[in-house]
């Protein structure tokens, strides 16, 4: 069987053969190199031969035809235009990496249909990219790079709907270094796009247009197994043919997996838009800034996803919204939320027990019960560290930690602790809002109810611990306001031990405060919790 890797460097397809110098090329190093990047393609269209190599002086002039590589898509339902060589340089090192830079342009037209069968019409362009950077065989990836583009342009049309986009520049850059963990290697990307501009519009919808002065990103990818998790991919394109695996071929996989296992030891993403804008037929609207926040980290055994976003000076124009209500719209929001005690090992221990030579539906079965491993005793933790959202009038805050078991969502208990200051002046704004809407009299009225409740911090802030029990109960600051929740009508008899969970099946009152007690501050997530 013939290996066949793509490697993701802007969907070029690249792998060059190690032990080669500057002293080296030749016409048989430029073939050698040729016939190593054709094979790597379908047979029908490596025929064709769309990847040709010559040398040029010290260093390889690689040339992608990707008019051949696309030959063989049906033209009625794909066709592009516009499509030129891609070219870059390969330079190789006495240390085994090789050096690649290049430059090019992009300005391609075509058309496709989708599954509906709908006509799209789209346009690509990029005026100008150039790139260095340095190339792993044994890991077939950039170990570094510097990327820059200009006037980055695209549309996509149909018969109902027209998006066009657009930025002015990019500049990324990606380097690596070995990890804290032997053998593995850290990864980081960052990196800025200017001026974006997008325009959507369709026959249901007046346009919309989306702007931005520029927009950051930051990537970190920690303890990556580069070398073992190569070999994997080689392995099961090798075995995408077949239906089944043999033994031997399952064995060596379990091997393969069992030493890329864990696949990371943490991930972190950061997206911010600045001084975003959106304008549209109803109203303008913005933000000065708007972020994306997204990790994976922890033990293996108890690992934590988590997602924040946040939107700083926000801002909303809009004949919509009427004018008394314009200072209840937030300002400020920063949203931070996750799901803790993951056990990806055991996940890990349970899927290396899949027969992979057996049918597809039992293997999926056993995947499926290698993924319910993921929740300890089945239990799934949802926390939120921060919630809030601040304007003129309001300033609110909640965080806590949501309890339930994956198989009903029945079973589940909650601790929250909402927190508001100047909370007199919300209820004040309430009532002047009243005087010319008498329907948000009853609004006023159950907001001093509300405070009633409530306990003051040290900063004369509003507090609520709340506190839902497995059961049903509810309390407010230690303060039972509901009972527990009756039987269920059908619940007339005492179920059987095999009808309903365990007592260690169901989520634990111990992972909440009790609701005898007020919640002490330190059941109330701090800051370092924050994803």
């Amino acid at each position: 069987m013939r290996h066949r890797l793509i490697t993701a460097t802007s969907a070029i397809v690249l792998a060059l053969a190690t032990g080669a110098s500057a002293a080296d090329i030749s016409q048989d190093g430029a073939n050698a190199i040729r016939d190593n990047l054709n094979h790597l393609l379908p047979g029908d269209i490596a025929k064709k031969q769309p990847v040709t190599v010559k040398p040029a002086g010290s260093r390889y002039e690689i040339t992608y035809d990707f008019a051949k590589l696309l030959d063989k898509v049906k033209k009625q339902d794909f066709e592009i235009k516009g499509l030129t060589p891609f070219t870059m340089f390969a330079t190789p090192q006495d240390s085994g990496l090789w050096n690649l830079e290049g430059n090019n342009n992009f300005n391609v037209t075509g058309h496709f249909k989708g599954p509906d069968d709908k006509r799209s019409d789209f346009t690509y362009s990029i005026a100008q990219m150039d790139f260095t950077s340095v190339f792993d065989p044994a890991i077939s990836y950039l170990r570094s790079g510097d990327f820059s583009a200009k006037d980055l342009k695209f549309s996509s049309t149909t018969d109902t709907e027209s998006v066009n986009a657009s930025f002015a520049d990019m500049v990324y850059k990606l380097s690596s270094a070995d990890s804290a963990m032997a053998g593995r290697l850290d990864f980081a990307a960052n990196g800025r796009f200017g001026t974006f501009a997008e325009q959507v519009s369709s026959k249901d919808m007046p346009p919309i247009q989306f702007s931005a002065d520029s927009l950051d990103f930051n990537a970190k990818v920690n303890g990556i197994a580069a070398k073992d998790l190569k070999e994997m991919v080689l392995f099961v394109l090798d075995h995408a043919d077949q239906k089944e695996l043999s033994k031997e071929s399952e064995t060596k996989l379990k091997e393969m997996l069992g030493k890329a296992f864990p696949l990371l030891t943490s991930l972190e993403e950061t997206i911010t838009l600045n001084n975003l804008a959106v304008t549209s037929a109803v109203g303008s609207g913005g933000a000065k800034s708007f972020g994306y926040h997204f990790t994976v980290d922890g033990p293996s055994n108890a690992t934590r996803i988590g997602v924040a976003m946040d939107a700083a000076d926000v801002k909303l124009d809009s004949a919509l919204i009427p004018p008394g209500y314009t200072a209840f719209l937030p300002q400020a929001l920063d949203i931070q939320f996750g799901v803790p005690g993951m056990d990806f090992a055991a996940f890990g221990d349970e899927f290396m027990k899949v027969d992979f030579s057996k049918a597809a539906g039992d293997t999926e079965k056993a995947g499926q019960q290698a993924a319910e491993k993921l929740f300890p005793g089945g239990i799934l933790k949802v926390d939120f560290p921060k919630i809030s959202a601040k304007s003129g009038v309001y300033d609110v805050e909640m965080s806590g930690e949501l309890e339930g078991r994956v198989d009903t969502q029945k079973d589940y208990k909650l601790h929250a602790s909402i927190v508001a200051r100047d909370y007199d002046k919300t209820i004040a704004a309430v009532q002047e809002l009243a005087k010319t809407n008498p329907d948000l009299n009853q609004a006023s009225f159950g907001l001093m109810m509300i405070k009633g409740f409530a306990k003051p911090d040290a900063d004369g802030a509003q507090r609520w611990d709340v506190d839902v029990a497995s059961d049903g109960s509810v309390s407010v600051n230690g303060q039972q306001i509901k009972g527990p929740d009756a039987p269920a009508a059908d619940e007339g008899a005492a179920p059987s031990d095999e009808a309903a969970p365990g007592d260690a099946a169901a989520p634990s009152d111990d992972a909440a405060p009790s609701d005898e007690t007020a919640p002490s501050d330190e059941a109330t997530p701090s800051e370092e919790t924050k994803p």
